[in-house]
């Protein structure tokens, strides 16, 4: 793959000027999108396309977490900051979101099982990486910023909202610029949910368990990278 890259120049500067770890999440991606691909090609099936359109969305945050944290506008201006914050917060649940993906799996006559599992778990798997580095970045951030050492305190509200996003995403239809477009009708969900917290406790559930499943993937993964 990477002789390949190294023939072609646009490619070949992309590519070799990423750090280390750009360069593996992209031929992660490039996975990701080579799967669809061979899937619609082979079964004129293009049903996961959408994963694309997902991965690029789990991308966002990513990208605004690697702005801040190589800029120093979080010195500059705490406008500035919180205005890339916000941003942020309302694209991160994009990056955990493709988890429910893997709902769509079905057996098909035409395609193997286990390939549709692969395809769909290599988009929630980048998703996933994205997610955990992009608020592993948001956090030293913090941390440099204030001089403070973040724990549970910081990690936990923000992966509350993060099963939050994606159960408005997942189950009411809701995206994250609707934050906008369609503030008025979110504000009524989020209130309906908080207002009747016992007739909503399967939403509820679901929001705490993959708050608390988030929270454990990424400690993980963090004192994996520090073990190491």
């Amino acid at each position: 793959m990477n002789y390949l890259i190294s023939k072609v120049p646009f490619l070949r500067r992309f590519y070799f000027e990423q750090s280390e770890l750009n360069r593996t999440l992209l031929l992660s991606c490039l996975f990701s999108i080579v799967l669809v691909c061979i899937r619609g090609v082979y079964a004129d099936n293009w049903r996961y396309i959408s994963l694309i359109w997902n991965l690029f969305l789990a991308f966002v945050p990513y990208w605004i977490s690697n702005a801040v944290s190589k800029r120093d506008v979080w010195k500059q201006s705490n406008i500035k900051f919180f205005a890339f914050l916000t941003c942020w917060l309302l694209f991160l649940p994009n990056s955990f979101y493709i988890i429910t993906d893997l709902f769509h799996l079905r057996q098909n006559v035409s395609i193997p099982l286990w390939f549709d599992l692969a395809l769909i778990f290599s988009f929630a798997w980048n998703g996933l990486l994205m997610g955990v580095i992009s608020v592993r970045q948001i956090e030293k951030v913090i941390e440099k910023k204030w001089d403070i050492e973040t724990g549970i305190w910081f990690l936990y509200p923000i992966m509350l909202l993060n099963a939050l996003g994606i159960y408005l995403g997942r189950y009411l239809r809701f995206n994250s610029w609707d934050v906008v477009t369609n503030p008025s009708n979110l504000i009524d969900e989020i209130r309906y949910l908080l207002v009747h917290p016992i007739r909503n406790r399967f939403d509820w559930g679901m929001i705490f368990c993959y708050a608390v499943l988030m929270t454990l993937i990424y400690v993980t993964v963090k004192r994996i990278s520090k073990a190491i």
